[in-house]
């Protein structure tokens, strides 16, 4: 998870020098790059987005990610490479792939170089009600893309002994969300996840003729692509609004998305499976959750009022669905 390009530095950042011939070689004829800014807020890779210069003085900018000794760095490029290539001509804005070095054959470490989407992140809570259904509208958009080739299988990011229950939670109703994930998968539809559709990775932009109406420019953050059930990719979207913006957030997404004409698992104890496991694995990366969050401007989201919020979740889901 991450906020990928809430906030840049100003300061010129230097690209490293294998990195920065290899992403020279990708350019057109007559580029070359001259400005460079880290982008804050994510979590796993370094992201910066890279200006580049044509001689007749016209400037375009590009993203790079980069992998620093991060643990199957070249599985998540390439994944985020083949999802970002069968994406083209879906209608779902996605960057546009120019380059992927997966091994760090080239570069100092696994890198990928794509185009730059206009727009921003938003996190605040002002608007969050237009937004969630925005979001609904374009998850369901994601599900209906249908891959010539499979893509890979998703991976649970929890388990029931490695859930972390915050301080003060209740202990019976953790034990008993805990007890859910130790029942078996649900029976499940394939579909084309995002895997980590939320907020952090989406980037909304406002037209000059109507800046009230605000649109989704981007999606960003493809590292996680993989075929699963619809349900979690509702579920991880669920848990971080319901962090992000408070707890009942987190089913009013899930209603959104069927709003929206998305299909999820039609009983209510497969779709409280797939809610909690994505709940419980958030209690293992509390942190990570905040910490972006409040370099974006959150800054009363402070580790404990995530943990909270998530206490307050999982009692919600455990109520209302069971």
């Amino acid at each position: 998870m991450g906020v990928e390009r809430e906030r840049a530095c100003s300061a010129e950042q230097p690209v490293r020098p294998l990195t920065l011939a290899w992403v020279s070689r990708h350019l057109e004829a007559g580029e070359r790059i001259v400005g460079s800014e880290v982008l804050h807020g994510g979590i796993t890779a370094e992201m910066r987005k890279l200006t580049v210069g044509a001689r007749d003085g016209r400037t375009r900018d590009l993203v790079l990610r980069t992998f620093v000794d991060v643990e199957d760095a070249e599985d998540w490029l390439d994944r985020e490479s083949v999802a970002l290539t069968l994406l083209v001509g879906t209608g779902v804005p996605a960057p546009g792939l120019i380059a992927v070095d997966a091994t760090a054959a080239h570069c100092e470490f696994p890198s990928l170089l794509m185009t730059c989407l206009p727009g921003r992140t938003v996190l605040e809570d002002e608007g969050v009600e237009r937004r969630v259904s925005l979001l609904a509208r374009h998850l369901v958009a994601i599900h209906a893309v249908r891959p010539v080739e499979r893509v890979r299988g998703y991976v649970a990011l929890t388990t029931a002994d490695t859930v972390v229950v915050p301080e003060g939670g209740d202990a019976a109703v953790w034990a008993a969300a805990i007890d859910v994930i130790r029942g078996p998968v649900p029976r499940w539809e394939g579909r084309f996840l995002h895997r980590d559709f939320q907020p952090g990775n989406v980037l909304f932009d406002a037209p000059a003729s109507s800046p009230a109406g605000v649109r989704i420019a981007g999606v960003v953050d493809w590292a996680g692509a993989c075929w699963g059930p619809a349900d979690l990719d509702v579920a991880h979207c669920c848990t971080n609004l319901a962090l992000l913006h408070g707890p009942a957030w987190g089913l009013r997404f899930a209603a959104a998305y069927e709003e929206a004409g998305g299909v999820l698992a039609a009983a209510a104890s497969e779709r409280l499976y797939w809610l909690v496991r994505d709940g419980l694995a958030a209690s293992e990366e509390v942190r990570q959750f905040s910490r972006p969050w409040r370099e974006a401007g959150r800054t009363e989201l402070t580790t404990r009022v995530v943990e909270e919020r998530l206490d307050a979740y999982v009692a919600i889901l455990m109520d209302t669905l069971r």
